[in-house]
């Protein structure tokens, strides 16, 4: 399978959490990817999340409930290490939906609320740090 480059930043859709055209950062630091979750409520079998932003209007403010999800403990870069829901679902890079694990954090003061890390990458693209929006490009 040849490997699709994609640049150091995208626009990608989340089908299933109904978000469109959302800014990403290709982290080739980071080993999961992270998605900006404002609210986050456990209940019972169920998690409530609602995707809102203030500083990224893709954002919508629509609550999505995950029957399925887990924890998963994520190490930043200075060692600190956070305990975070991790949740599975699709998103879709040059036309074509992947399945992508993504753990939720607050990254309101975040420029990007969509961090993709090398367990998506891995096997299916390359990073040129020159590029930028390459599936984006291929959208339109």
């Amino acid at each position: 399978m040849s490997k699709k480059t994609i640049g150091r930043e995208d626009c990608i859709d989340f089908p299933e959490l109904n978000l469109k055209g959302v800014t990403c950062k290709i982290d080739t630091g980071a080993y999961t990817s992270s998605i900006h979750c404002s609210k986050i409520i456990e209940d019972g079998n169920s998690l409530y999340c609602t995707f809102y932003s203030k500083g990224h209007p893709n954002f919508n403010g629509k609550e999505v409930v995950f029957k399925n999800f887990t924890f998963t403990d994520v190490k930043s870069s200075n060692g600190h290490i956070e305990n975070r829901y991790k949740i599975k679902t699709t998103t879709i890079f040059f036309g074509k939906t992947y399945k992508i694990n993504l753990t939720l954090s607050t990254r309101d003061d975040m420029k990007f609320p969509v961090l993709i890390g090398r367990q998506f990458l891995k096997k299916k693209f390359l990073v040129d740090v020159d590029l930028e929006n390459e599936s984006f490009k291929q959208k339109k």
